[in-house]
């Protein structure tokens, strides 16, 4: 662009900020006497000229377009010179005229919206309208359309050029990703454990090349189009409106930016008070975890949980404090988007938000800690988490078990571990032995198998209760004290097993509920098929195999 071009463009955007401000002073005055000014602008090759108002009688665009014919009237003769707009005054009106053709009417209204007196106002107009015919007469002559005629060639042989240059770079950068770094992505495809497929990464790297070609393409479009179209008067208004496309979001955004820097300052000021108030209050709460802060009433292991409700309750506060700051709060859309949001939340996470409730109830109830054996309905196993949502079970056949923290805080919960540590957890079996067998006996080799099973307390000892007395049977229940409530399946199978020797040893048959009737001979097992095949004995024979028991 040379000299005179670029000084026209500079004009003309003066001339744009100058009716801005013009239009702007002017809605003022009419607003400060109530009354609705309606201006339309006068436009000339594409150019703003001026702004001039209407009349109930006489609109402001029709006023406008006469005004604007006019001064191409006056443009396209040849006889009258540029310089020959003059003033003359009427009693209340102004005349700017251009030998005998009359180019604008002024009055007084005019002169007051524009805030000058109306020979100045008609002494700045006559000096516009002196250009703006130069300028017409000029952007037609044969030397300057041949001149930007060359521009607009050139122009298009660069863009043209330009595109071209763009297709080649881009495929030879594409080869280059095909090629170069096929080996790099498959070496990242391995290290991945084949979660980032290699055909996946190039298929990406393409997409975004496709698009950055794209881009820079449609770029260039733009920036010829409207470049070419701003060299020739006819189509400089589809320049100036092309390019207002994309300049006029550009310049919205920009004021709205700059009318929220004070909104984001306070925004920026409000979120580092609270990260530091969050970092405060995490200091102190990680030292009740850790026991450098101690209080009398309050448990280490609610420190976390109860830092959390601390922490969503500041945020909480901080976020009420944020939103009107928050650019655009104000508006319909964000109001609306804001009761759209809400409704969608209080509608579908009723669930999510109970579970988070009975997740911190569990948290500060403590029916259980990590690593207890506890029974939630039919489902026994060790708590190995316990979140805001889930409570995670590991069973005695790792299996993990999920249960919502709502069924949890619903159900019946069993804890075979919090009195186990202190007190030891009482484990028990019950056998039916007919009326025949004196109870002391029954008692006594119950006592025995308990005995001889290892991995259980010795103290307290182990005891026996008749639990009924039936029609065929007795009900005897033997009754031991197990120290850790992970040893409880291989307690029970190894009592179950001395019970069953002992029983043997002794000639006393365990009668079945359903019993009928006394059988020819005892139910036993002798002595000598105890280790019948595939079974095999001990080497040792002074030391039985089941007595010595590893539990885990």
């Amino acid at each position: 662009m040379n000299a005179p071009q670029g000084l026209i463009c500079r004009l003309v955007g003066f001339l744009l900020l100058i009716g801005s401000a013009v239009a702007d002073a002017s809605d003022s005055a009419a607003a400060a006497d109530g009354q609705a000014l309606e201006l339309a602008d006068v436009i000339v090759d594409g150019r703003l000229v001026m702004k001039v108002r209407g009349t109930a009688s006489f609109p402001a665009a029709r006023r406008a377009a006469e005004i604007e014919q006019s001064i191409i009237s006056a443009a396209k003769d040849e006889r009258i010179p540029a310089d020959a707009v003059t003033i003359q005054v009427e009693g209340e009106r102004t005349l700017l005229m251009a030998a005998e053709r009359m180019l604008l009417d002024m009055v007084d209204a005019d002169a007051e919206i524009e805030g000058l007196s109306r020979q100045l106002l008609a002494e700045v107009r006559q000096e516009r309208l002196q250009e703006v015919i130069a300028a017409y007469r000029h952007d037609r002559s044969p030397e300057v359309l041949l001149t930007k005629s060359g521009y607009a060639l050139a122009t298009v042989l660069l863009a043209a050029t330009l595109i071209f240059g763009f297709w080649k770079g881009f495929r030879a950068l594409a080869d280059f990703l095909d090629r170069r770094l096929q080996r790099k992505i498959k070496d990242l495809e391995a290290k991945s454990a084949h979660l980032i497929r290699s055909r996946n990464l190039t298929t990406i790297l393409r997409g975004l090349t496709k698009a950055l070609f794209l881009a820079l393409v449609a770029l260039t479009l733009y920036l010829s189009i409207n470049y070419v179209l701003g060299l020739f008067p006819w189509t400089r208004g589809s320049a100036i409106w092309l390019f207002g496309l994309i300049l006029n979001p550009l310049q919205e955004m920009g004021r709205g930016l700059l009318g929220a820097i004070p909104d984001l300052v306070w925004l920026v000021i409000l979120f580092f008070i609270t990260r530091y108030i969050l970092g405060m209050i995490w200091s102190f709460f990680h030292g009740i975890e850790r026991g450098s802060v101690k209080l009398a009433t309050f448990d280490r292991e609610l420190a976390m949980p109860t830092y959390r409700v601390v922490r969503l309750l500041v945020i909480l506060f901080a976020l009420v404090m944020a939103y009107p700051h928050i650019p655009g709060s104000d508006s319909d859309a964000f109001k609306g988007l804001s009761v759209l949001v809400g409704l969608i939340i209080s509608l579908g996470s009723q669930s999510i938000i109970g579970n988070i409730i009975a997740g911190y109830s569990l948290v500060y109830r403590r029916p259980f800690r990590i690593g207890d054996r506890i029974k939630i309905n039919d489902i026994v196993g060790k708590v190995t988490e316990l979140r805001v949502l889930t409570t995670r079970l590991r069973s005695m056949k790792n299996e993990e078990i999920v249960i919502p923290n709502t069924t949890v805080l619903n159900g019946e919960v069993i804890n075979y571990s919090s009195l186990a540590r202190e007190h030891g957890l009482i484990l028990h079996t019950t056998v039916g032995i007919g009326y025949e067998t004196p109870w002391r006996q029954v008692e006594a080799m119950l006592k025995e198998a308990a005995e001889r099973t290892g991995g259980l307390l010795k103290n307290p000892k182990p005891f026996v209760l008749q639990r009924e007395l039936g029609d065929f049977a007795v009900s005897y229940e033997i009754n031991v004290y197990c120290g850790d409530a992970d040893t409880m399946a291989q307690a029970y199978s190894a009592l179950h097993r001395n019970i069953l020797d002992v029983f043997n040893e002794y000639g006393v048959a365990i009668m079945t509920p359903s019993y009928m009737g006394d059988p020819a001979e005892p139910k036993l097992v002798p002595k000598d098929q105890w280790y019948a095949p595939p079974a095999r004995a001990p080497s040792d024979g002074s030391k039985r195999q089941d007595d010595d028991h590893r539990f885990l």
